[in-house]
């Protein structure tokens, strides 16, 4: 089982309505009765593709029960593009009171929040605020750390590699967290990064794999909606980390754990709070390591001595350490975070630079 625990919903959204979150805004969006309610979910994948968004697609059919006599409206696949504002404005056009967008759309959604003011937005991994939009993302880099304490003492070269998606934040703090973890072990670790500019793509996300692999890298990180990445492993005897769900049945034996996900209890309770009356745009809101996201079970082949290990770490964050304190040098030998400071979860949040010791990554 793994370590993230499966509280009922109902305990789930009481434990997400006690959590510190920023001041909101005053006036909150009028209640509606839940047989009149339209809950709209649009994604940016597949609901099949087993990771980021088919655990999206579970917070839908939790709040399914949750809120049995509501509407649901689901979207899947929707471009960057302007097609994405014309789904939104569609789910405003069908009576949606809140929709979940569940990737960074920027503008493309603010548009239409802007001129839908009774209906409440919520963009995941967002960026802008206002009366009725609001954002959600994980603390994923907590996480990335302690996967990457098991790395460093895996791996037996200290060659890392990372496929990701884009430039963005969520890529830095991925690999830049993974290879701090595994610094924290085998000081002179480090990561190449390779890019395939796509969260879906399991032919180039293989591709990239099989390159890092070819240039000596012996253990693989990877946010990727897909499974490639392990696959590839599985099939080169090394070993790899992934996100989003428990996927060791297609790697076994290259499997180390997974970034878990579970938006269920987030998503639950800003329904209840829509409903009631109580909801209100605002700042976002990160889910912590042990709600809403934490590694999955160890895999077969990492040593219990391994899995301890990092299980020490991550309780020691679980109690309030920031394993991200200065002093932090960028890939250009720069002091980013000097002695005595601390990242804070908005400058993890928004980091784009690498450390020192990644490579593939633009400062």
């Amino acid at each position: 089982m793994p370590i993230l625990r499966r509280r009922s919903l109902l305990a789930a959204a009481a434990a997400l309505s006690a959590m510190p979150r920023a001041v909101r805004a005053a006036t909150p969006l009028a209640a509606v009765a839940e047989k009149d309610a339209v809950v709209a979910f649009g994604h940016i994948g597949p609901v099949s593709d087993g990771g980021w968004t088919f655990t999206h697609h579970q917070a839908l059919l939790a709040a399914k029960k949750a809120f049995p006599a509501a509407k649901f409206l689901e979207v899947e696949s929707i471009p960057v593009s302007a097609d994405a504002t014309r789904t939104f404005r569609q789910f405003v056009e069908n009576g949606a009171n809140i929709v979940f967008v569940t990737s960074e759309y920027g503008d493309l959604l603010s548009s239409v929040a802007d001129d839908a003011t009774d209906t409440a937005f919520l963009e995941c991994n967002g960026h802008r605020q206002s009366d009725n939009e609001s954002s959600y993302y994980i603390q994923h880099w907590m996480v990335s750390y302690v996967l990457g304490v098991a790395a460093g003492r895996m791996s037996k070269t200290g060659r890392l590699g990372f496929v990701g998606s884009f430039p963005v934040a969520a890529v830095y703090g991925c690999a830049n967290a993974f290879l701090l973890g595994a610094r924290s072990v085998a000081p002179h670790a480090t990561m190449q990064v390779i890019l395939i500019n796509s969260w879906f793509d399991p032919q180039a996300s293989s591709q990239a794999a099989s390159a890092l692999i070819q240039n000596g890298v012996d253990l693989l990180y990877t946010h990727l909606d897909d499974a490639s990445c392990l696959q590839v492993a599985e099939k080169n005897n090394v070993k790899c980390a992934t996100w989003n769900t428990d996927e060791r049945r297609l790697g076994p034996n290259a499997y180390v754990s997974s970034l878990l996900l579970d938006w269920n209890g987030f998503c639950v309770d800003q329904i209840g709070r829509r409903l009631k009356g109580q909801w209100t745009g605002g700042p976002i809101t990160l889910l912590p390591m042990g709600h809403g996201t934490d590694r999955d079970a160890w895999g077969a082949t990492v040593p219990p001595e391994v899995g301890r290990e990092a299980d020490a770490v991550r309780a020691r964050i679980m109690g309030g350490w920031n394993p991200f304190a200065g002093e932090i040098r960028d890939a250009a030998g720069t002091v980013r975070v000097t002695r005595g400071q601390s990242m804070t979860p908005m400058a993890l949040y928004e980091w784009n630079w690498p450390v020192e010791g990644v490579s593939g990554l633009r400062g």
